[in-house]
């Protein structure tokens, strides 16, 4: 299969005053299209970093990303972000929704810096809240929902524009069991009745279980893959 994520040499330093504190270290990966994949490993191993720099969040120190056959490492930040917002669906732990806006206005977030117009961009956002079985709630307040709803309707905001990879750091993290599950159900179709190619950082081998393939970070580095089944806590 081609890979729609390449990683070559990736490196990323941090510095904290006088100090250079490496996170990531000469991190080589390939991700084919349509690839459900899930980042564990103990804190601080490079997890959300590696997640940040795949999403074009952040630059590595060193080494060359390339996404969808572009090489995004040499992108300047005006193109990076205009690559991020038609190529990057984003899924946090906490939603970050807009307390101030409906569910309709929040999905709707990202297809008002494109060219399409008020009846194209509605029919998006309802396509995309019916996805995730939340049209009878495109009116409500984040207030008004549970926390498993909120989590859909970032969902929902993630895939409106029909992105190429759809990033998730710890999606289910902040929910209770049921609402976790109901949101690694919905991740699951998205892969597999979509097609979406999904990188998620987590660190609940229940939640890795929802991915294909399970990749392992240890000290800033790859440590090994291993099917969903084989994952040890």
């Amino acid at each position: 299969m081609t890979a729609l994520i390449r990683l070559h040499g990736v490196s990323k330093t941090y510095r904290r005053g006088k100090q250079d504190i490496p996170v990531l270290d000469d991190v080589n990966l390939d991700i084919p299209e349509g690839s459900f994949d899930a980042l564990m490993g103990p804190s601080g191993s490079g997890k959300t970093t590696l997640l940040n720099l795949i999403a074009g969040i952040d630059r590595p120190t060193s080494g060359q990303i390339e996404i969808a056959g572009v090489e995004i490492t040499g992108l300047s930040e005006g193109d990076l972000a205009a690559f991020r917002a038609r190529h990057v669906g984003f899924i946090f732990q906490f939603y970050n929704l807009l307390p101030v806006l409906t569910a309709f206005q929040n999905v709707e977030l990202p297809l008002l810096l494109t060219k399409l117009s008020r009846a194209e961009r509605k029919k998006r956002v309802e396509t995309a809240l019916k996805v995730v079985n939340l049209a009878d709630r495109m009116d409500h307040y984040p207030r008004q929902l549970s926390g498993g709803q909120e989590q859909r309707v970032a969902i929902a905001r993630a895939i409106v524009t029909d992105p190429t990879i759809l990033v998730a750091d710890e999606p289910t993290g902040d929910l209770d069991r049921n609402s976790a599950e109901e949101i690694l159900k919905l991740l699951r179709m998205l892969h597999e009745k979509f097609k979406k190619t999904i990188v998620m950082v987590t660190h609940d081998p229940h939640a890795a279980e929802a991915a294909s393939l399970v990749r392992r970070l240890d000290k800033g580095q790859l440590a090994g893959t291993s099917a969903p089944g084989d994952v040890i806590p």
